[in-house]
């Protein structure tokens, strides 16, 4: 590792394999940037990275803009046995969904294509302890492809989210999770124009505000949001209840459909949200997801072509 020149926010950036011990504490954001940072391993052994004192965000991947406007992009990078505290982004086109590179390659058609290109890939999460303190303690930006999140814990208080797939990411797995986190008033886990995700044998602790919800954000920011979030599979997940009282739905395919205000004002194109401002959560297949303190009510279909059967 490589530490900045001066001690600020500013994240010490990965250049090796790096070796910790179980019980240190490391106290500085870390980044993986760009086709450098391809093909490391950070297996912590146990240890803590916390980064909340400089910054919220404790550990960055993200691709870097080349001179000539190209992308420079790490893939195959691996996160395991960690705790970890604050957030952990995963970064292509922009930071979020409304940063201006985002914002540009929206308004015309292959914005998906672009995004995805541009945009980490294969990023495998394993055993890790997510402790949230306030922000999204999983981000994957737009056009992030191909991430793996296994056997992990989701904890802490967070205002948004446990997990955001944003707009034009896709083939994502989140696989053998629990999310015993306390969100104030979102879901758990948002699948926002995302698609072909695999959401699977996850167990969630008493979701009150919501488990997983498919929509599309239609036109925030100004940003036009081309893919929608279909051909997802989310099976075999359990939502535990102590108490169902005021629970939002543990799967809601279709949650948006347009009902924000800024939809009002979105960017109009013969695509994507600037077409339409329905979030076209179809061709989802939802089965096997079990649900003891609740009732199959919390699965909600408000959209079409979805398949949603054996959820008990």
């Amino acid at each position: 590792m490589r530490s900045p020149a001066a001690v600020d926010a500013a994240p010490v950036e990965v250049t090796c394999d790096p070796a910790f011990e179980k019980g240190e504490v490391i106290s500085m954001p870390i980044a993986f940037s760009g086709s450098a940072a391809s093909g490391r391993i950070l297996d912590c052994n146990g240890a803590t990275l916390d980064g909340t004192v400089p910054s919220a965000l404790t550990v960055l991947i993200q691709s870097i803009r080349r001179s000539d406007g190209s992308w420079d992009v790490p893939h195959d990078i691996t996160i395991r046995n960690c705790t970890l505290k604050g957030e952990l982004h995963i970064r292509g086109l922009g930071q979020n969904g409304e940063a201006e590179p985002v914002r540009q390659s929206s308004l015309t058609p292959g914005h998906t294509q672009r995004a995805q290109a541009a945009a980490s890939s294969r990023v495998t999460l394993e055993n890790i302890t997510f402790v949230a303190n306030g922000g999204i303690p999983l981000y994957a930006a737009p056009g992030v492809t191909d991430l793996t999140v296994t056997n992990s814990r989701f904890t802490g208080t967070t205002r948004s989210v446990a997990v955001y797939l944003d707009a034009e990411s896709a083939r994502n797995r989140i696989i053998g999770n629990v999310f015993d986190i306390r969100t104030s008033s979102r879901e758990v886990l948002a699948v926002d124009g995302s698609a072909e995700n695999r959401i699977e044998n996850n167990r969630f602790e008493n979701a009150i505000g919501g488990g997983i919800f498919l929509y599309r954000n239609c036109g925030e920011g100004g940003t036009i949001r081309h893919q929608a979030p279909q051909r997802n599979v989310i099976a075999g997940n359990i939502f535990h209840y102590r108490n169902v009282a005021g629970a939002r739905p543990a799967i809601w395919l279709g949650s948006r459909q347009g009902n924000r205000l800024y939809c009002l004002y979105r960017p109009r194109a013969s695509f994507g949200s600037g077409f339409s401002a329905s979030d076209f959560a179809r061709y989802n297949v939802v089965t096997g997801n079990r649900l003891p303190g609740g009732n199959p009510a919390l699965i909600l279909d408000q959209d079409e072509n979805n398949t949603v059967l054996d959820n008990h």
